[in-house]
């Protein structure tokens, strides 16, 4: 209920017109400040030789005019990027005054202050239908070569790795114009026919935090943190036969699209990810050719228009690149995602069929089920009991102790035994570190209400094993209420065919999206819990400095491991259909997506074991082989995507970011939000009862048969009886268009959302579209 209250504590907001000012996971950086600068382009005088000339004298001018007494603070050189072609523009280190005169500029559409983000951190070829041979006869669009390059944004990458040997591979793509870049430990040898292009952007990250140390990070685009190379493995690793990590999960890692071709854009360093040096190397990857975007980091939510990374990402969408980016892991609270741009697929997470199942047995006789990837280097004996501790007076309530923060934990009451840890604020690795330094033998790390029965498995640096929330509250009540309370930790290894699965993951962020109700976010799912891929040669793989143990496999979960399933297979249909836009390639990813799990049940929310909603999986669960041919699309145009932006109450100043390319003005070709040809519909009733009655409109290509015929069939709704007009699409020819109407007249207006799904079947194909209902209530 009180997530409830909070959806619509905002919805209200929202429809009363407040400006909400939320920002999720986002610091911004102190003065003096980097800031981005996008300018109009048409708009250089001709007394220029080049548009950086432009825009350096724009700089140069207002710094001068506030510091005239300062002649060399003038003349210093505040420019760190120059922005050409997803984006037009310059970073300039500017102080907050001279920021805002620049903006009062003729030729300025917007000065952005400088952001910091933060990363979002096999068998999911199997499990997604792209394996049935499990590695031993893999289908042909899997395997074929092909020139689809996906660039990859995010910590750098491993190259001596096994999943980036270029064995089979065809010579580079003609149409990639970029480069290899060299640095520490990172030569021209480290790039392949895999790894086509490594580049490094650190001018934003050096101007807020300082010089990089290059004795203990690497100034190159050679991975030191592990989340790159993992990513890059997922989108396109080549197969490796025996991979595991410590003997788990053993079996052929191979990323989405072994065909591909991996570009490395390194934007992440051990300070975190910044706007400028993201927008960078988002221009960066256009101009080289990059077919795929792969974006596993994220931010705060900001209005479109003071979005950096939203208006670069539209300029690569008009470039016909598609972007995927990552939900966030903020969930299981309401409204907690982030990349909500309707021209980028943003991707949640769920589980797969596999697990790590583990169990802790306690002395009173009682056996619990939980996950773990580490059993020790001495295993535990499961013969014999061990003394158990929580160091908590209360089983419900953590407490610094109890969550086994650094320096809370007494040795003398912890040495040799093993020791109950709360989840939640430290790093679930870190916390068995704690336990080790202070002497425990073992742990168990309990759930909390915020994780509920999700279980995700970590290599912890001594025996563990993580259980759920109601299993863990009973396990601590054991300990605190029996003064010689004992147990032993057993480890069974990996287990396959899981049931229920796929299960939306709780750590996975949810919408409604805010900042537009009528474009429903996430837009899919996809693997992102517990995903073996390649590691760094450089950490160990529970990524502590004091983790002396290295792997060349790594098992991991976030939804950045979602977002390069979607990337990986966006190549795959990109292979298959070189001729679609971005928005035809994501509508076949949401259309064909399956929202029941291998039971045939609804797909479930991991943190309340009861059915998800779509503000959970969005479209529902990626499904490649049925989006390589989805029957129908839904194709939306860079100009169709301007308008849902003149839809959004801009100015004419704020639409100008969205310009760039050409001079795009509104046409008013869309009655309202709601009729952007989305894969997904969302209808919001306004708090005015008098208003009853929606309509909104779609089109839809035939990409089947040319000689086809759909009928629809819409969920019943308990609010609203839904119309649809026509309710048959016959189709003639290849690539035709028609369109259709959905009417929502309200019966009886609900207090919560209702969601269902509007299908267009054949015979053959489904084409299925979530549906949203909302009605907001009175103010």
């Amino acid at each position: 209920m009180l997530q409830a209250k909070i959806v619509w504590l905002l919805l209200i907001q929202i429809s009363v017109g407040l400006q909400l000012n939320i920002v999720l996971c986002t610091n911004l950086i102190p003065s003096r400040k980097i800031y981005i600068v996008q300018m109009d382009k048409s708009a250089m005088p001709k007394s220029f030789s080049n548009h950086f000339k432009w825009y350096s004298s724009k700089i140069s001018s207002v710094v001068s005019k506030l510091r005239n007494s300062e002649k060399e603070e003038a003349k210093q050189e505040r420019i760190i990027y120059n922005y050409q072609h997803a984006f037009h523009g310059v970073a300039a280190q500017l102080s907050e005054e001279e920021a805002m005169m620049l903006e009062e500029e003729e030729g300025v559409h917007a000065v952005i202050p400088e952001y910091k983000y933060e990363l979002h951190t096999t068998r999911s070829p199997i499990f997604l239908g792209l394996d049935p041979g499990g590695g031993k006869h893999m289908s042909p669009h899997y395997v074929e070569n092909h020139d689809v390059i996906v660039g990859v944004l995010d910590t750098g990458i491993w190259p001596e790795s096994e999943s980036f040997i270029d064995s089979g591979l065809s010579s580079v793509p003609a149409h990639w114009r970029g480069a290899c870049e060299t640095g520490r430990a990172f030569n021209k040898r480290h790039c392949n026919r895999k790894i086509i292009g490594a580049r490094m952007f650190y001018h934003g990250y050096e101007a807020a935090t300082g010089k990089i140390n290059e004795e203990k990070e690497y100034k190159s685009p050679r991975d030191q943190d592990g989340h790159g190379t993992h990513t890059a493995a997922t989108v396109a690793g080549s197969p490796v036969q025996g991979a595991n990590l410590l003997g788990y999960a053993a079996g052929t890692a191979r990323g989405m699209a072994p065909g591909a071709r991996i570009a490395v854009y390194k934007v992440c360093w051990t300070g975190g990810c910044f706007s400028s040096d993201i927008l960078s190397a988002i221009d960066q990857a256009v101009a080289d050719g990059v077919d795929v975007l792969s974006i596993s980091l994220g931010g705060g939510v900001f209005p479109y228009y003071r979005d950096s990374i939203s208006i670069a990402t539209f300029g690569a969408m008009e470039m016909g690149v598609f972007v995927s980016c990552s939900a966030g892991n903020a969930g299981p609270d309401p409204i907690s995602l982030t990349n909500v741009s309707p021209w980028v697929t943003t991707v949640g997470a769920s589980t797969m069929d596999r697990d790590f199942p583990a169990q802790v047995k306690l002395g009173s006789r009682m056996t619990v089920a939980g996950v773990s990837l580490y059993r020790g280097r001495k295993f535990l004996s499961m013969k014999k009991q061990y003394p158990l501790v929580y160091i908590s007076s209360n089983a419900s309530n953590p407490d610094p102790s109890s969550l086994c923060l650094e320096g809370t934990l007494d040795p003398s009451k912890v040495a040799g035994k093993i020791v109950i840890c709360d989840r939640g604020i430290s790093p679930r690795v870190q916390k068995g570190q704690v336990v080790k330094n202070a002497g425990g033998i073992g742990m168990v790390l309990s759930n909390t209400h915020l994780n509920g029965e999700e279980l995700v498995a970590d290599c912890h640096l001594l025996p563990a094993v993580a259980v759920g929330e109601k299993e863990g509250k009973a396990i601590k009540r054991y300990a605190l209420t029996n003064p010689n309370a004992t147990a032993t930790l057993s480890f069974a290894g990996t287990k396959l065919g899981i049931h229920p699965s796929p299960v939306v993951a709780a750590f996975s962020s949810r919408g409604p999206n805010f900042l537009s109700l009528e474009i429903l976010k996430p837009d899919i799912v996809a693997p992102g819990v517990n995903i073996l891929a390649a590691w760094t040669g450089d950490l160990g793989p529970s990524s502590l400095p004091t983790d002396d143990r290295r792997v060349k496999f790594n098992i991991i979960s976030g939804t950045s491991m979602s977002c390069p399933h979607v990337s990986g297979i966006a190549a795959l249909l990109k292979a298959r259909h070189p001729d679609w836009s971005p928005a035809a390639i994501k509508s076949a990813l949401m259309t064909t997506a399956y929202v029941h799990d291998n039971s045939q049940n609804p797909l479930k929310d991991a943190s309340s074991n009861s059915p998800s909603t779509s503000y959970d999986h969005g479209s529902g669960h990626i499904n490649p082989l049925k989006a390589l041919d989805p029957g129908l699309i839904y194709d939306i145009s860079a100009q169709d995507y301007f308008e849902f932006l003149c839809t959004q109450k801009l100015t004419p100043m704020q639409l100008k970011v969205f310009s760039k390319h050409s001079n795009r003005s509104c046409h008013k070709s869309l009655m309202g939000p709601g009729d952007l040809n989305y894969p997904a519909i969302s209808v919001i009733f306004p708090e005015n009862a008098s208003v009853t009655s929606l309509t909104v409109h779609r089109t839809v290509a035939n990409v089947g048969a040319p000689i086809s015929s759909y009928h629809v069939q819409v969920s019943p709704f308990k609010g609203a009886s839904v119309r649809v007009e026509p309710d048959h699409l016959r189709f003639t020819e290849k690539n035709q268009k028609m369109s259709y109407s959905v009417t929502f007249t309200t019966l009886a207006r609900q207090p919560n959302p209702e969601f269902g799904g509007l299908v267009w079947k054949d015979g053959h194909h489904k084409v299925r579209s979530p549906v949203v209902i909302t009605w907001l209530p009175p103010v």
